[in-house]
C-alpha cells in the first residue's frame, strides 16, 4: 500500500509538472482559444507512436472524435498566427533554470539538420546538401542554436534556410506564406542573427561550437568575436594558415609616389600551409592522448595536438595580420591521417585538456536532434507552408524541452517518456491518410 502511495504521488506530481509547464508554453500564444489545441499537440508530440503528424495524433488523443481533434491541431500549426519567438522564448525561461541547476550554460551550439521532402512545393525544398544522406538531395534545411552544459541542451532557435531560388520567386513564396521580411540568407548569417538574438534577450553565454560549414567561413568567426563571444569551431582540411611564428609580409615601402601601400604580401617562397599539411609535418611528441568523457561502452579518448597560428584567408587585402588562434588537430589512433580540426579563440593559456572538452561538447545537438526526429516527430509534419513548418518546430521543440526539465530532475535514460502521460488506444480501423490498406 505504501509503494503504491508513493507510485501514485511520483505520478501526480509529474502530471502537476507537465500541466504548470504547459501553462507557460500556451501563454505565449497569444490567444485563449489556442491553449487546449497546444497542449493536445504537446501531449501528442510526446506520446508513443511511430508518426507524430496531425492526424495520427487526433486519433492516439481523441478516437471517439478524430475529426473535430484533427482540425483543431491542424488549425494551431498550420494556420493559426502566434509568434514561434514567443513559444521558443517561454520554452527558454522555463527549461534553462532546470539546466541550470547541474551547472551554467557553457556553450551555445550552432547547427543544421535537412529533411529530405519529395517533389518540389514544401517551403524551401531544392537539391542541396542533406546530412542526413550525406550528398545532394531533394530537402529542406533547417539552422538552429542550442544552448548546453555537461548535462544537458536546448535548441532556442530554429529556422528554415530559404535558397536563392525560392527567396528570387515571388509565386512560390506566395503560395508557401513566406513572410516578406525573409530574404535570401545564407546559413551562416541565421546563424550570426540567431546568436544575436540570443544575446539580445539576455540568454547566459557560452562559447559558440560549430562544425566546418560554419567555422570555415571567416566572416562568420569574425562576427562572433565582434560580439565579444569565444568559440571553437570546425575546419576543412584545405583551410590555410600561418605556422607558429610566421605571417604574411609587410606592405612594400613607400616609393614617395601615390599612396603608401597598406595591404598585407606573399611571394612564392612565403606561403600559408594548409591545415591538413600543418598536421602531417608536426612530430611525435606534439601529439598528446586525451580522453574527454565516458561513452556508452567506454571512455572517449584519441590523439590531439595544438598549436597557435594565425588564419590566412584573403589576408592580402588586409593591413593587419589575423590574430593568433588555436589550432586543435585529431588524429585517432590507427587511422591514416587526421580525423578533425578546429579553430578557437579561447585564451593563449588554454589548456588542450579544456579545448577538446570544449570542441567536444558538440556532440549533444546530434543527440537532439535525433530524439527531436525520432522521438518527438520534429520530421513528420506533412505541411507545406513557412508558418505550418516553424510552428510544428516550435512545439516539438516545447515538447522536448518537458523531457530535458525532466531528464535534470532525475537520472538520464536513453529512452525517457514520462509514464503517466497516456492516450486512448485510436480505433481499430483508423487509417492515417496515405497509409495502405491490410491485405
Amino acid at each position: 500500500m505504501g509503494m503504491m502511495g508513493r507510485e501514485g504521488r511520483r505520478l501526480r506530481a509529474g502530471e502537476d509538472r507537465f500541466a504548470a509547464y504547459l501553462d507557460e508554453i500556451v501563454s505565449a500564444l497569444g490567444h485563449a482559444s489556442r491553449d487546449e489545441p497546444a497542449r493536445a499537440y504537446c501531449t501528442g508530440l510526446l506520446l508513443p507512436g511511430e508518426r507524430k503528424s496531425v492526424e495520427p495524433m487526433a486519433a492516439r488523443l481523441d478516437p471517439e472524435r478524430v475529426q473535430a481533434r484533427h482540425q483543431s491541431m491542424h488549425h494551431i500549426v498550420a494556420q493559426a498566427a502566434w509568434a514561434d519567438a514567443a513559444v521558443l522564448g517561454a520554452v527558454r525561461r522555463a527549461v534553462i533554470p532546470a539546466i541550470e541547476r547541474h551547472g551554467p550554460l557553457a556553450c551555445w551550439i550552432m547547427d543544421d539538420t535537412a529533411f529530405p521532402k519529395q517533389g518540389t512545393h514544401s517551403v524551401g525544398v531544392a537539391r542541396q546538401y542533406c546530412g542526413v544522406l550525406g550528398k545532394q538531395e531533394n530537402c529542406q534545411v533547417a539552422v538552429s542554436l542550442s544552448v548546453a552544459n555537461d548535462q544537458a541542451s536546448l535548441p532556442i532557435a530554429y529556422q528554415l534556410y530559404l535558397p536563392e531560388a525560392w527567396a528570387a520567386d515571388p509565386i512560390r513564396r506566395a503560395k508557401a506564406g513566406v513572410p516578406e521580411a525573409i530574404a535570401f540568407a545564407t546559413k551562416t548569417a541565421i546563424a550570426l542573427d540567431q546568436i544575436r538574438q540570443a544575446q539580445a534577450a539576455g540568454v547566459p553565454e557560452g562559447i559558440v561550437l560549430g562544425d566546418a560549414g560554419y567555422g570555415d567561413e571567416t566572416a562568420f568567426r569574425v562576427g562572433i568575436a565582434e560580439l565579444g563571444l569565444s568559440y571553437v569551431l570546425g575546419l576543412r582540411s584545405g583551410t590555410s594558415v600561418w605556422l607558429p611564428g610566421q605571417a604574411p609580409l609587410p606592405p612594400p615601402p613607400w616609393s614617395g609616389r601615390g599612396r603608401p601601400p597598406t595591404r598585407l604580401r606573399r611571394r612564392p617562397e612565403h606561403q600559408p600551409a594548409l591545415v591538413k599539411e600543418v598536421a602531417l609535418g608536426l612530430p611525435k611528441r606534439a601529439w598528446r592522448t586525451v580522453t574527454w568523457r565516458e561513452g556508452s561502452k567506454s571512455e572517449l579518448t584519441s590523439g590531439f595536438a595544438v598549436l597557435r597560428v594565425r588564419p590566412a584567408h584573403r589576408d592580402t587585402l588586409r593591413s593587419e595580420p589575423w590574430p593568433e588562434e588555436w589550432l586543435l588537430i585529431e588524429w585517432p589512433e590507427g587511422s591514416d591521417e587526421p580525423s578533425k580540426y578546429w579553430l578557437s579563440n579561447l585564451p593563449p593559456r588554454t589548456s588542450l585538456k579544456r579545448l577538446v572538452h570544449v570542441a567536444k561538447a558538440r556532440w549533444r545537438i546530434e543527440r537532439d536532434y535525433q530524439e527531436l526526429k525520432q522521438e518527438i516527430g520534429l520530421s513528420h509534419y506533412e505541411g507545406r507552408g513557412w508558418r505550418g513548418f516553424h510552428h510544428h518546430a516550435s512545439l516539438c521543440i516545447a515538447a522536448y524541452g518537458f523531457l530535458v526539465a525532466e531528464r535534470c530532475l532525475f537520472p538520464p535514460a536513453q529512452r525517457f517518456t514520462p509514464d503517466w502521460i497516456e492516450a486512448p488506444a485510436p480505433p481499430q480501423d483508423f487509417r492515417p491518410r496515405g497509409a495502405a490498406h491490410p491485405a
